[in-house]
């Protein structure tokens, strides 16, 4: 894409993997919303073996850091993926927890216990830095993510998206195929920000990073964040609609430094007056 630059983002995420190549979900697979896009792919990919041999050697890594995202049906798939990632150039493993909450059909009353054994498992398997990617499902998200934090995690990064559906009025059938969809964009925005905050006192304390998403669009949004708790923030839907958007986010964020008399973004991480 014409002026979009790597040297605009600390981190680039690569698209959901799985151990197996899959084709996904059937269309229709995405639906727009006045203000935001529902989603259900079914995380298309080629596989590990794939991603590693044939799409990371194709990425430029001289200009920023690439992250793995790890999706699985069992706890057994994600601790063999981040496996083979392990002896990959990938920064660090985020391993995408919502994807195992969306496809399983266990009772996800626990799911703070679910989250935890995943990223318990992967943690042996791999040095590299672990992420664990939470949705905005849990009524009570901090115990979840405490349990993420004890078994290992190098940072937790939210909301991925809350569940959602449409209709095709006409038709009287769902608007995705797969029916349920995940809800990402502006819409969710006030959730994200708000879990950000309830769980940024815990991660301080233990040194635990958290990367803050949903619905970021401008700097603005970003501001946000980092002042919920963020220590980073990251952009996915807005890049459908404006594939420059992380470089105006970046210059936005040093005209608000600049306006306010701060000289780092680390001033803003936590600085929320209640």
């Amino acid at each position: 894409i014409e002026g979009f630059s790597y040297e605009d983002v600390g981190a680039l995420f690569l698209n959901g993997t799985t151990l197996e190549s899959r084709s996904g979900y059937a269309p229709h697979r995405l639906q727009e919303t006045p203000m935001g896009l529902l989603s259900a792919t079914g995380w298309p990919n080629p596989g590990v073996e794939a991603v590693i041999n044939q799409i990371l050697p194709s990425l430029d890594m001289g200009h920023t850091q690439v992250c793995a995202n790890v999706c699985g049906d069992s706890v057994q798939e994600f601790v063999e993926v981040t496996r083979r990632f392990n002896d990959s150039p990938v920064a660090a493993i985020e391993l995408n927890l919502p994807a195992y909450e969306f496809n399983s059909t266990k009772d996800l009353s626990d799911a703070g216990d679910q989250a935890a054994q995943i990223v318990a498992a992967c943690r042996v398997v791999t040095a590299k830095p672990l992420i664990s990617k939470l949705s905005g499902h849990y009524a009570d998200i901090a115990p979840v993510a405490r349990r993420c934090v004890e078994a290992g995690t190098n940072a937790i990064s939210l909301i991925s998206s809350v569940a959602g559906m449409a209709i095709n009025i006409e038709s009287r059938r769902f608007a995705l195929a797969h029916g349920v969809g995940h809800l990402s964009g502006p819409a969710i925005k006030p959730i994200a920000v708000m879990k950000v905050m309830q769980i940024a006192e815990m991660t301080r304390r233990h040194g635990v990073a958290i990367i803050g998403q949903g619905g970021i669009r401008n700097a603005e949004d970003a501001i946000e964040f980092l002042i919920a708790g963020a220590d980073v923030v990251g952009v996915c839907s807005g890049l459908y609609y404006d594939p420059h958007v992380c470089q105006k986010i970046n210059l936005g964020i040093s005209d608000y430094l600049q306006r306010h008399g701060l000289s780092s973004v680390t001033q803003l991480t936590g600085s929320l007056k209640k």
